[in-house]
C-alpha cells in the first residue's frame, strides 16, 4: 500500500458513565444560592464525579467543557479551566467554555463525545451552569441593530415568554388546559420520584451563605410546587400578554443550578472499570424561526432519528425540556405521542424542578441514565430540547442493561 493511501478511520463507542448536579435554587435575592458563585457549583459537580469514580485518575481526564449562556462574571474566564482549576485536577486537564443557550451542556455533551469517538480525548467532563439570579439572560449583550432594523427576526424572538405565546398562536389547539394539565402533571411525576427515592442520589450538596442566615446546605431542589392545582394554574396572570397562555405555571421559573457528567470511550471505561450508564447513539441540532423557537426539537429529532437510522417508535424513553409545556405539547402532538404517555419525563420536568438554562441538557441525560438502570425492556431513550434564537437538539442513547443483548 503506497504511504499516501490512507484507510478508514474507526469511530469509538462513547458511554455516559455518570452524572450530578447540584439542587436547583430559584433565581433571586431569596433563592439558595443568592450569595454562592457560579463557579463554586460548577466545582462541586466536578469534584463529585471524582470521588463517585475513584477508580479514574484525575490525569486521565482529556477536556473539561463547561456551558453557560451568560459569560460574565463568576460564569465567565474560559470557565471549564478555571473551574477545573479550582476543582483541584492536574494542571495538564485543558478545559474550555460553551455557549448554545439553553443547551450549552448538550453541546458540550455532544462536542467532547465527538472528540472522543475520534479518538482525540479517552475522558471528558461535560456540563453546564446558569446562576441566573446573578446573571439574567441577556445580561451584557448588545444585539447588532440590523437584526430588527432589517427584520432578520421578529421582536418577539428575543423574549422567550413571547416566542411560547406564538406557539400558541400558530396551534391553536394547544390550549392553555392541555398546557396547564401537562404541567400539574410534571409537578406530580416529580413529587412522586423523589418519595420513591428516584430523584435525590444524584444530587451533589452544595455549602450556601447568607450575610442574614449564616451557613447553610442545600441538599433538596428549591423550585417545584407540590401543592399546584389546575384551578391554581388555571388563575395565574399571563405576563408576556393580556389574556395570554404562558404563566409561571405552566413554564419552567428562572433557576440557579450546575450539572456534570463523566464521558468515556467504551473501552477504557471498560480499562478502568467505569460503570456504564448508557451509550451513545447520536444527536442531531437544527434551526427553526426564532419566534416560535419552541418547535426547534422537532427537526432536531427528526435527524437524529434519519441519521442513526431509527424511528420515533424505537424510543422506549423520552426526556424532553419542559421550558415551557406548549413547546413539549408541540413536539408530541408531531409525532403522534400522547399528552399523558408514560414514556414522556416519567419523573417530571423543568416546570417543577427548574431550568438553569445551560445547565439542564445534562440533567436530562443524567435522568435519563437512571432510568435506563430501572427499565432493561427498553433499548433506546431520547433527551431533547428547544434552544433560544430558534433551535433545537436532541440525543440519542442505548441502554447498555437492554435485557435483548442477553439473547
Amino acid at each position: 500500500m503506497s504511504s499516501r493511501e490512507r484507510q478508514p478511520r474507526p469511530l469509538r463507542e462513547v458511554v455516559f458513565v455518570d452524572g450530578v448536579r447540584t439542587p436547583f435554587g430559584k433565581a433571586g435575592p431569596k433563592g439558595l444560592y443568592a450569595e454562592t458563585r457560579a463557579d463554586d457549583l460548577v466545582v462541586r459537580c466536578i469534584r463529585e464525579l471524582l470521588r463517585r469514580n475513584p477508580a479514574l485518575p484525575a490525569d486521565r481526564i482529556d477536556e473539561v467543557a463547561i456551558a453557560a449562556t451568560t459569560q460574565i462574571g463568576d460564569q465567565g474566564l474560559t470557565i471549564g479551566r478555571t473551574a477545573a482549576l479550582l476543582a483541584g485536577l492536574p494542571k495538564s486537564v485543558p478545559g474550555y467554555a460553551i455557549d448554545r443557550m439553553c443547551a450549552g451542556a448538550m453541546t458540550a455533551v455532544t462536542t467532547t463525545a465527538s472528540g472522543i469517538a475520534f479518538g482525540a480525548y479517552d475522558v471528558a467532563i461535560a456540563g453546564g451552569v446558569e446562576h441566573m439570579g446573578r446573571h439574567p439572560m441577556g445580561e451584557g449583550v448588545d444585539p447588532n441593530p440590523r437584526i430588527l432594523s432589517e427584520k432578520l427576526v421578529d421582536p418577539s424572538a428575543l423574549v422567550m415568554g413571547s416566542t411560547a405565546e406564538n406557539l400558541h398562536d400558530r396551534f391553536p389547539h394547544l390550549t392553555k388546559e392541555r398546557a396547564d394539565a401537562f404541567a400539574l402533571a410534571s409537578q406530580q411525576k416529580y413529587a412522586k420520584a423523589v418519595a420513591n427515592g428516584q430523584i435525590g442520589p444524584e444530587l451533589v450538596t452544595v455549602a450556601t451563605r447568607s450575610a442574614e442566615h449564616g451557613w447553610g446546605v442545600a441538599t433538596l431542589d428549591e423550585p417545584p410546587r407540590p401543592q399546584t392545582t389546575l384551578e391554581g394554574l388555571a388563575s395565574l396572570k399571563t405576563p408576556f400578554r393580556p389574556h395570554g397562555h404562558v404563566t409561571a405555571g405552566n413554564a419552567a421559573g428562572l433557576n440557579d443550578g450546575a450539572t456534570g457528567c463523566l464521558l468515556a470511550a467504551e473501552d477504557v471505561a471498560l480499562e478502568l472499570g467505569l460503570g456504564v450508564g448508557m451509550r451513545l447513539v447520536g444527536y442531531g441540532f437544527a434551526g427553526v424561526e426564532p419566534e416560535v423557537m419552541g418547535v426547534g426539537p422537532i427537526p432536531s429529532t427528526e435527524k437524529a432519528l434519519a441519521r442513526t437510522g431509527l424511528s420515533i417508535e424505537d424510543v422506549g424513553l423520552f426526556e424532553l425540556n419542559e421550558a415551557f409545556a406548549v413547546q413539549v405539547l408541540a413536539f408530541l402532538d408531531h409525532f403522534g405521542i400522547a399528552d399523558d404517555d408514560e414514556r414522556v419525563n416519567p419523573w417530571g420536568g423543568a416546570i417543577a424542578v427548574g431550568h438553569p438554562l445551560a445547565s439542564s441538557g445534562v440533567r436530562l441525560m443524567t435522568q435519563l441514565s437512571r432510568q435506563f438502570a430501572e427499565r432493561p425492556d427498553v433499548r433506546y431513550g431520547l433527551t431533547a430540547m428547544c434552544i433560544g434564537l430558534g433551535m433545537g437538539g436532541t440525543v440519542i442513547w442505548e441502554n447498555p442493561t437492554w435485557e435483548g443483548f442477553a439473547t
